[in-house]
């Protein structure tokens, strides 16, 4: 074998010996090129699922009337709005796929997604009573990630768009999960490369380019303002060990360790705002002078760390990260200009925990989280451009309201990153502004070749961090209770899910009088996997 060869062996070696593998498709940097081994020829591997859901969800607007702003907390029927219960059905189907060129060096991978979250039956095909097909809508097929990775003797260089996970999913979530709705994707070309036991990587992120122009007689076209762009750069160290020698530790009685932590930057010195904001009327993308650009002058910076501890019987793992953003001119409208900068500083953590072994009948463990908030009215997980300012009783809306208050203060979690089933995930639709505790227990009802029946159940209880941004001016939010049935074989899994939600005084309707009642929902999944 030549030195070069050996060079790349013992470098995918090292990164296969870091890497952890997911059923899904690679997301974070210790994944990438964990699976570029030596190989003869050409190789496709192609794997994924089809999920469907069916779910019921009672009283989520919990019978308290009306925000100040007249909009109930979650949506209800327009045609009986006294009606408790909502119903829906959705379904994906998802493929990844993996092509290996011959070698040892390349592999191409892309990740399609096909009637993406559809719900079953939309766009009917005619007269709603009498139809008898559905019409395939305009974005059935969604092309989520496309890159490429090439195993050099020094690293591994990634290139294209490709998943972002970090951790617990806390912050960056690939969105891998069989029950995940969104994922981050970043256009990126990355170098990682293996020494002294751990992966350092570094990314160029190219965020958001605009505006562009078409090129002469070329189906491309070219950004022509460059101050306008944003990039990101990012710079990551961990330390990992994969699933098969944590299991191997384990057993052997000893305790492992794995850590990680990157910094990243982002910014834009220009701003293109015609470019995002609605319009009343197109303005000619061939001139981008006339479409407004102004001044910017926005930088963030993030650090997180990660770490898990593996020991027998027993897992603790945790995730903390700190934002900072500066925006000199946060106007969104040409030749009006803000005194003062918008600012924001963002604290989030979690932690979780699982006692007793995969192979045990029965398993428990208590998980933590907080998510700094900001006293502006309403917890800001949906944050528009040009939204009015909420109003106090409010369950949502912008935390910066120019010139009063240019403070953006509430850390959000991932919308994939789920601690519950109710409050969270459907009425706020994410954490954030918050501080929860989740007791959570498992036991094996049944264990076969076939495959497995194993009961779950989880007690949330959560209050948040600034009183002023809850609807009922209180900061106890609720206790939800959310057990689950769930059978799963090598090839399929199904799901049985209920939740039910005792809403406390930080949801009531403090201007009616109106206490905020239990919600409950009940869903059952589906997933086939190849």
């Amino acid at each position: 074998m030549s030195a070069p060869r050996r060079a790349r062996a013992s470098l995918c070696a090292a990164l296969c010996a870091l890497a952890i593998a997911t059923p899904a498709g690679a997301t974070g940097f210790h994944e990438v090129g964990q699976d570029i081994l030596p190989r003869e020829r050409t190789e496709v591997e192609v794997s994924g699922y089809l999920r469907t859901r069916m779910e019921a969800l009672h009283n989520l607007d919990l019978d308290r009337g009306l925000t100040p702003s007249g909009q109930p907390l979650f949506p209800v029927s327009e045609a009986d709005p006294q009606a408790q219960t909502l119903t829906h059905a959705d379904m994906r189907a998802r493929a990844d796929i993996k092509l290996y060129a011959p070698g040892s060096m390349v592999a191409v991978k892309a990740r399609i997604d096909a009637l993406d979250n559809l719900t079953l039956g939309s766009l009917p095909d005619g007269v709603p009573s009498a139809v008898t097909t559905q019409r395939s809508p305009a974005d059935a097929i969604r092309v989520r990630r496309a890159y490429g990775e090439l195993l050099l003797p020094i690293g591994l260089l990634a290139a294209g768009r490709m998943g972002t996970h970090w951790g617990l999913g806390m912050l960056a979530n690939g969105g891998d999960c069989l029950d995940c709705d969104s994922s981050d994707a970043s256009d990126r070309v990355a170098f990682l490369t293996p020494l002294a036991g751990h992966i350092f990587a570094a990314a160029y992120d190219f965020s958001a380019t605009g505006p562009t122009v078409p090129r002469t007689l070329q189906a491309r076209a070219i950004a022509v303002e460059p101050t306008t762009a944003v990039r990101t750069v990012t710079f990551a160290a961990m330390r990992y060990r994969d699933e098969e020698a944590r299991a191997r530790r384990s057993a052997a009685g000893k305790v492992t360790v794995e850590y990680g932590s990157y910094v990243t930057h982002r910014w834009q010195t220009d701003d293109v705002p015609s470019s995002y904001l609605p319009l009343a009327q197109p303005l000619d993308a061939a001139r981008p002078s006339a479409q407004g650009i102004m001044s910017r002058g926005f930088t963030a910076t993030g650090v997180d760390g990660w770490a898990r501890f593996t020991f027998p019987g027993g897992r603790v793992e945790a995730e903390l990260a700190y934002l900072v953003a500066n925006v000199d001119q946060a106007s969104l409208l040409p030749g009006v200009l803000l005194r003062d900068p918008a600012k924001s500083r963002q604290l989030g953590a979690a932690l979780e925990s699982d006692f007793g072994s995969e192979l045990s009948r029965f398993g428990a463990g208590l998980d933590f989280g907080y998510a700094s908030g900001d006293p502006a009215p309403g917890f800001g997980v949906v944050q528009k451009p040009n939204a009015a300012a909420p109003q106090r009783g409010d369950l949502d809306g912008p935390q910066a309201s120019p010139r009063r208050d240019m403070r953006v203060d509430n850390f959000r979690f991932h919308p994939d990153y789920r601690i519950d089933r109710i409050l969270f995930r459907e009425i706020l639709g994410a954490v954030t502004d918050a501080v929860y505790a989740r007791p959570h227990a498992r036991a094996v009802i049944t264990r076969a070749a076939s495959g497995s029946l194993v009961a779950h159940t989880a007690v949330i209880a959560s209050t948040a961090v600034e009183a002023a941004s809850t609807p009922g001016g209180k900061a106890p939010l609720g206790v939800e209770i959310d057990p689950s049935l769930r059978y799963e074989t090598q090839a399929f899994l199904a799901s049985l899910d209920y939740g039910v939600l005792f809403p406390l005084a930080g949801l009531d309707n403090v201007a009616s009088g109106l206490s905020a009642r239990p919600a409950q929902l009940i869903r059952l999944r589906l997933n086939y996997l190849f």
